[in-house]
């Protein structure tokens, strides 16, 4: 039997820095206010810090996310019928590359039986793009054979991908975000079942449903109320100096969340050390509590007294803020 979603009330809020290079100030993390740490995949020696230092230790867990210059047969079609744009920071595959998918189980399953984390954070569980620049470059996708195939058995749609996004776009974006979750529901299965305690994230498009378009749902697959049933934390990318945007975006984010988050989730942001200490500021003030907080390349955290002192008076807020919300 999978175990069910945590209720995230029940589980103390997790506020720390991401990044192994973090824990080079392990000794460090209780007088920040962190209690925990997120990092890229099942990483032994961070496993081994983190018990040292009673650290909840995260694994940041990469799904769809490969080398499309190596692996050129993973990189989705385009409407033209071409392989998508892509540059070294883009995210998502085709999903019909059911070898590549067995492998992405396979390391999350040999990680789940060796290592006890106390958080998996899902990431990359979105369709092909990049959101993390003030431009972002989108494509709908993919619209390989086998996708287009899929697409028309779940939904009797027969027709060119022209056709599809002129015609039929919301019926394709609901199948595509559909897809996503359906994995994202495999995977949280699986973390659940090896581990019922450990909670289940999920890095998320930091947008809200109506910018470029409805770009969250109809590029990137996301569907909040869709992945609900497998996501503990949401966790969006409010990463505000590479998108463009203000240092008050991880606040305005956080409010405006509250009209598509389903009310029994939670969402806890991750900043970016490179905004700097107004941001973190910014997300203390706002009116719904972020639940824990990361921030990357967190080690700028042990080496920047101003940001330091930030975090750790953001942190400080929040959980007063939580504890009094019953969070």
């Amino acid at each position: 039997m999978t175990a069910a979603p945590l209720s995230p009330p029940s589980v103390a809020p997790m506020f720390g820095p991401y990044g192994v290079p973090a824990l080079r100030h392990a000794d460090r993390f209780v007088d920040l206010g962190a209690d925990s740490v997120w990092f890229h995949g099942f990483d032994s020696e961070a496993f081994e810090l983190c018990a040292r230092h009673e650290i909840r230790a995260c694994v940041e867990f990469p799904t769809f996310r490969a080398d499309l210059d190596a692996q050129p047969e993973l990189t989705p079609i385009g409407v033209d019928g071409l392989p998508i744009r892509h540059g070294d920071l883009v995210q998502g595959v085709c999903l019909s590359r059911r070898e590549f998918l067995a492998e992405v189980e396979d390391r999350l399953v040999a990680g789940l039986s060796r290592y006890q984390p106390a958080g998996v954070w899902l990431d990359y569980l979105s369709g092909a793009g990049w959101f993390e620049t003030p431009e972002p470059d989108l494509q709908e996708s993919c619209f390989c054979a086998d996708c287009l195939a899929d697409f028309g058995a779940a939904t009797g749609i027969d027709t060119s991908p022209a056709q599809i996004v002129a015609r039929h776009g919301e019926a394709w974006t609901a199948h595509q975000c559909d897809r996503v979750a359906r994995f994202g529901a495999h995977y949280s299965a699986l973390i659940r079942d090896a581990l019922p305690g450990c909670v289940v994230g999920a890095y998320m498009c930091p947008w809200t449903p109506d910018e470029y378009g409805g770009a969250l749902r109809r590029v990137f697959a996301q569907d909040h109320a869709l992945l609900a049933p497998s996501i503990d934390v949401f966790t969006p990318l409010v990463y505000a100096t590479k998108s463009g945007r203000p240092a008050s975006w991880g606040r305005e984010v956080l409010e405006a969340s509250a009209d598509f988050v389903p009310a029994d989730r939670v969402v806890q942001l991750i900043g970016d050390a490179l905004d700097g200490p107004a941001a973190l500021r910014e997300m203390a003030d706002a009116s719904r509590p972020s639940w824990g907080l990361q921030v990357f390349s967190g080690f700028q955290l042990f080496e920047d007294e101003e940001l330091g002192d930030a975090f750790r008076a953001t942190a400080t807020l929040l959980r007063e803020r939580l504890a009094a919300a019953g969070g």
